[in-house]
């Protein structure tokens, strides 16, 4: 595996974090989480064994590191009786949706990082003779395709534990319409950017 200098430190903070919210979550018995911890590893390990071709630049692996820290905090830090998942943030809207919670949040933001990863996975075979129009498509469905896996996995783990704090769904669907906002966002970002090389 190939580790740049500059990302030593990504990869410490990586795992620091991962420790210490693997003991929180299994003093607490949240399963839930733990089995997120593993899926956070899974991609850890395939970021790491695909860094030298890929060449991920620094920022990018620092936002997928926020974002796993801020995952991990919006189940293992207690607000009260809540999850800081269940945190209203900003009241735009009350029952049955309550927006804007910390949950929705963090989706945006995440599924705009897994937006940029996935620019970067694809722009090798990206050609810019098909405009940019084509190409910020592509890029904000392959974000939201993972915004879509992401709530399959929620999914599995409802099924596979007795309890967890996915929710029902409007949680879905409201994460599913955060995951879209954070894509088309990044995509927006991703083609002002490259415009100007």
């Amino acid at each position: 595996m190939h580790i740049k200098k500059s990302q030593k430190p990504i990869i410490i903070v990586n795992i620091i974090s991962i420790i210490i919210f693997s003991f929180i979550f299994f003093f607490r018995k949240n399963y839930e989480f733990a089995i997120y911890i593993g899926v956070i590893l899974f991609f850890l390990f395939l970021i790491l064994k695909t860094n030298e071709k890929i060449d991920y630049p620094d920022n990018v692996l620092w936002g997928l590191t926020a974002w796993s820290i801020l995952h991990m905090a919006g189940g293992g830090i207690r607000i009260g009786e809540n999850a800081l998942y269940g945190t209203m943030l900003w009241p735009i809207a009350g029952e049955p949706y309550n927006i804007l919670k910390y949950d929705q949040l963090v989706h945006a933001y995440g599924f705009a990082v897994a937006t940029l990863v996935s620019f970067h996975l694809l722009k090798p075979s990206l050609s810019r003779k098909v405009g940019w129009i084509s190409v910020g498509i592509v890029v904000a469905m392959a974000g939201v395709g993972l915004g879509a896996l992401n709530e399959v996995i929620e999914f599995l783990a409802t099924v596979l534990l007795p309890q967890t704090g996915v929710g029902g769904y409007e949680n879905t669907a409201l994460d599913l319409v955060a995951n879209l906002i954070g894509a088309v966002a990044a995509t927006f970002y991703i083609i002002k950017k490259e415009k100007k090389r």
